[in-house]
């Protein structure tokens, strides 16, 4: 049976079938159908929507009345009310399931909602995606046919009172369509399972069964899991098991510095797309071959604002200002840094989700990811962006034939200035103090105020190289394995601390 010859429910066929206007006009529909909905809310109340949706500019009235709020901002004034099961707070109803986020940014997880409308919205965007393969010309239909296999967070989710929590993936697999589940791998069982190693042991017990046409989730799990199929069947590459392996749908962090290493676990060239799917909702994805970036999803159920990402908006610690500059989809340029502000269907209103985003076609509405609000070095003015590390991490290894899956940056005290620590994971030989002069250098070539600040204030650049499986060990050692969970890019205040207490134990193990 494939995928596409599916009977789907008519409420789903319709919101398909939904014309595709411009953007802006998309962006104020879904705004209003969000506003609707929630209006006898007491945050609709308190905010007046009703007021909102009778004014003849809803989009600039929202943003008058509504603050901008962060996660801390929105948790303490109204969030954890809804973790007490008092309903209609921010979205109708009671809170049934809450989102765990990684929290690569703060130690603690974060609870965010999600509602079946959240649920029901990602849903249609999936479906959406799916249709969109007939764009690739690479991946042929017969995979699109085939099982695909989702390394995601367990469907056994935490239960609190009168809630139940996870990783948002686990809450989708859960809630998944009764016509989901024959290509879903690796099945009910397995996907219950919590223990991260357990449940990697059972797929790569029971891999020579299935037929796996592409694979989903975060590159670093996916990548570990395809090299233990390898060595337990003791083959050159996975398509030996898989011959219909053709495409890997990835998001999370940026797939550049794992890509090197991936394709080593190939026998022939698969297709690579690219998705935005956060705990708080599926905010884009790749829809076409060779494009420079992935679409955002304008008609369906998150209503998007963009802050410009600069020393106006911003702190020096990347916390926002009170009354950030905030402009809607029609009035962003391209070639500019914006952090996100989102509006959804599970109660997040004008909520920053800390991440940076450029427009690299604004007429399709395509972006790339470039960081994160607070994931950036600038110690000294060197405004150092995830972005660049990523292309300097990709530069160094094409020119010194190494493969780099992780690596993180710390500023650090240098006499009476400042330095960039870098960890990079490679289990290839290399040179430390090499590595870190070609980082160096490529980073003084792709940014300027880097450049400049290397003349300055900023006065080494240091690596330690680690192997990969120690970045794996700190993730394990912090509970956050598998599932959404990905190594931040840059360490700062606990996690830094983390980190380095982490080496320190490691390096007297060793000793000892």
């Amino acid at each position: 049976m494939a995928i596409l010859d599916i009977k789907l429910p008519n409420s789903i066929l319709k919101a398909l079938r939904l014309p595709q206007n411009n953007p802006r006009r998309q962006q104020i529909k879904v705004l209003k159908k969000l506003l609707r909905k929630a209006r006898f809310t007491s945050f609709g109340q308190q905010y007046r929507f009703d007021e909102v949706l009778l004014s003849k500019h809803p989009g600039k009235k929202f943003q008058e009345m509504v603050p901008v709020f962060t996660y801390n901002k929105i948790y303490t004034d109204w969030w954890h009310t809804t973790l007490e099961g008092t309903p209609d707070i921010c979205w109708p109803g009671k809170i049934r399931y809450y989102a765990l986020s990684s929290g690569t940014s703060e130690a603690a997880s974060k609870y965010i909602p999600v509602t079946n409308d959240l649920l029901r919205g990602n849903k249609i965007v999936m479906i959406k995606q799916l249709l969109s393969l007939r764009n690739y010309e690479d991946i042929p239909y017969s995979s699109v046919s085939k099982g695909w296999l989702t390394l995601g967070g367990s469907t056994d989710l935490q239960k609190g009172s009168g809630y139940y929590a996870g990783d948002l993936s686990g809450i989708t697999a859960k809630n998944a369509p009764f016509w989901f589940q024959p290509f879903y791998k690796p099945g009910k069982k397995i996907a219950k399972e919590k223990d991260w190693n357990k449940k990697i042991e059972e797929i790569v017990e029971k891999a020579p069964q299935w037929d796996i046409g592409f694979l989903v989730g975060v590159p670093a799990w996916i990548q570990m899991c395809v090299e233990m199929i390898i060595e337990r069947y003791k083959l050159n590459n996975i398509h030996e098991m898989w011959p219909n392996l053709a495409f890997f749908v990835h998001g999370g962090v940026s797939f550049e510095p794992y890509k090197k290493g991936f394709e080593k676990l190939l026998g022939k060239p698969i297709t690579y797309i690219e998705t935005y799917l956060a705990s708080e909702g599926f905010i884009a994805y790749q829809d076409r071959q060779y494009s420079a970036g992935m679409r955002l999803v304008t008609g369906e159920h998150i209503f998007m604002e963009f802050v410009p990402f600069d020393s106006k908006n911003f702190n020096a610690d990347g916390e926002i200002v009170s009354n950030p500059e905030a402009l809607m989809i029609h009035e962003v340029e391209e070639g500019k840094d914006y952090a996100l502000l989102i509006s959804t269907a599970a109660g997040a209103w004008r909520y920053l989700i800390g991440d940076t985003i450029r427009f690299v076609d604004k007429e399709r509405c395509e972006i790339v990811i470039t960081g994160r609000t607070k994931h950036f070095l600038s110690l000294v003015g060197e405004h150092l962006s995830v972005e660049n590390m990523n292309k300097a991490i990709q530069l160094v290894s094409d020119e010194m034939n190494i493969c780099i899956p992780e690596f993180t940056v710390a500023g650090i005290p240098h006499g009476n200035f400042f330095a960039h620590q870098w960890y990079v994971a490679c289990n290839d030989h290399v040179d430390g103090k090499k590595l870190a002069a070609k980082i160096d250098e490529k980073l003084k070539a792709l940014n300027d105020d880097y450049a400049v600040e290397r003349n300055s204030a900023l006065k080494e650049v240091f690596v330690e190289v680690l192997s990969e499986q120690q970045f794996m060990d700190f993730m394990r050692c912090k509970g956050k394995v598998g599932g959404q969970h990905k190594f931040p890019r840059v360490l700062k205040g606990r996690m830094l601390e983390d980190w380095q207490r982490f080496l320190k134990s490691e390096l007297t193990t060793v000793h000892a």
